[in-house]
């Protein structure tokens, strides 16, 4: 045998080993390129960032910047040509209700007049879940805004929060919240379940159309709404006497709320909230619906369905995760029957945020990592938004030191 084999044997082996390696970065870093990091407008420790598109185009990124020990300001930023505007501030307190998973909101009438409405959570007793919904409007882009406006009249001390603010009309916005009005109350031995519930408002802070739309509901899963050909779309997670907490929708059609009905029976019974809600896209007749669930037999899924009816009903879903998901998930149809769809992916080593196309039809192309993240609920909800022809992500670092840091990126035009 030639005495120089040996070596060339080595080599070889190391250099295949070497492009092994290499192509697995590659193919890692190939798709980490999808997201190009922009210059965050939020300075300092932040969190909780929210992202909103009116209908001109415009972004909005919201967020709460943790100003000391005490205090906390909710603060927005308007993505102009050369990048995100000066922060302004909507509101600020130290009586602040502020959680991981119920962050504040902005929303803008349509029409482009510069009337915009912003809420947050505060505290209004003592119990660690007594607080209120607070809603500030503005009638001049965001230069002042109104005191603010609690849009449930129950009174009572007690959790309302993950608010979804869905416009409607140049004079008229929907707010659909979790309302925790009868959970302090007990019937026959047992305490009241949450609900949900919706009003709409107008610029003047005219509360309207106040309505319950389910009486029993998961206790602490957000809500999303869209508005599709037929009307408003809410999605919400359901919870049954069984334990059954399966993702369910209800609409208002010609001014009446629809019985509500699930988007697909999981059957996932699980005794607590799993903090992990909906989220829902329309385009005209068209509708998609992306969810986390954890059936006993299924294991942990992310979920996209889709409607063609404005809602009426739905298509057997298509399931988008790696295999080992985490949830907080997102969705923006890029067309009427395609979306992007976005979640929390458990990797080896911390989370990835991933990405991925999806139709009726099933997948299209490969997901996407995007970032890479914390499992930490200190991690939040990554946010998308459809932006004209970008797709704009929003999530919060948590740095070395344990501090967070709200960041925002755009995704190329390969998306």
């Amino acid at each position: 045998m030639n005495k120089n084999f040996f070596p060339i044997l080595i080599l070889f082996l190391l250099w295949g080993c070497q492009t092994e390696n290499n192509s697995t970065q590659s193919k890692e870093d190939q798709t980490a390129r999808h997201l190009a990091t922009m210059e965050s407008p939020a300075e300092g420790e932040s969190g909780e960032p929210n992202l909103f598109v009116d209908s001109e185009g415009t972004a909005y990124l919201t967020w709460i910047s943790y100003l000391n020990d005490s205090t906390d300001a909710l603060l927005f930023s308007r993505l102009e040509e050369e990048g995100w505007s000066e922060p302004r501030q909507v509101a600020a307190g130290s009586d602040w209700f502020v959680n991981w998973a119920d962050f504040p909101s902005l929303a803008a009438y349509p029409g482009g007049e510069g009337r915009l409405a912003a809420h947050w959570l505060a505290k209004s007793a003592s119990g660690t879940y007594d607080y209120d919904v607070h809603i500030a409007q503005s009638i001049d882009g965001g230069d002042s805004w109104s005191a603010p406006f609690i849009p449930h009249t129950d009174g009572k001390p007690a959790e309302h929060g993950f608010v979804t603010l869905l416009p409607l009309s140049p004079q008229r916005m929907m707010a659909v919240w979790l309302d925790g009005r009868y959970t302090k109350d007990t019937i026959d031995g047992e305490r009241g379940a949450m609900t949900l519930r919706s009003a709409t408002f107008n610029p003047q802070n005219r509360l309207y159309d106040e309505a319950e739309l389910d009486h029993r509901i998961c206790d602490c899963c957000q809500t999303d709404a869209a508005l599709s050909s037929a009307g408003p779309i809410v999605v919400y997670r359901d919870r049954s006497q069984e334990e059954i907490r399966d993702i369910y929708y209800t609409r208002r059609v010609e001014g009446q709320w629809t019985d509500p009905k699930p988007v697909f029976a999981d059957n996932w019974q699980i005794a607590g909230c799993p903090v992990n809600g909906p989220a829902v896209d329309a385009r005209g007749n068209n509708v998609a619906v992306a969810w986390f669930s954890n059936a006993a037999e299924a294991g942990p899924q992310v979920k996209v369905a889709f409607s063609r009816d404005a809602g009426a009903s739905f298509e057997t879903p298509v399931r988008v995760d790696d295999g080992d998901p985490a949830g907080r998930v997102d969705i923006v149809l890029l067309e009427p029957e395609l979306a992007l769809v976005s979640w929390l992916e458990n990797r080896e080593k911390g989370a990835g945020i991933r990405a991925v196309k999806v139709s009726p039809a099933g997948l299209q192309g490969e997901p996407m990592m995007l970032v890479k993240t914390s499992e930490s609920r200190r991690s939040g909800f990554p946010i998308l938004a459809k932006a004209g022809k970008q797709i704009l992500l929003a999530w919060t670092q948590v740095n070395e030191n344990g501090s967070t840091t709200v960041k925002v990126g755009k995704m190329d035009g390969g998306y």
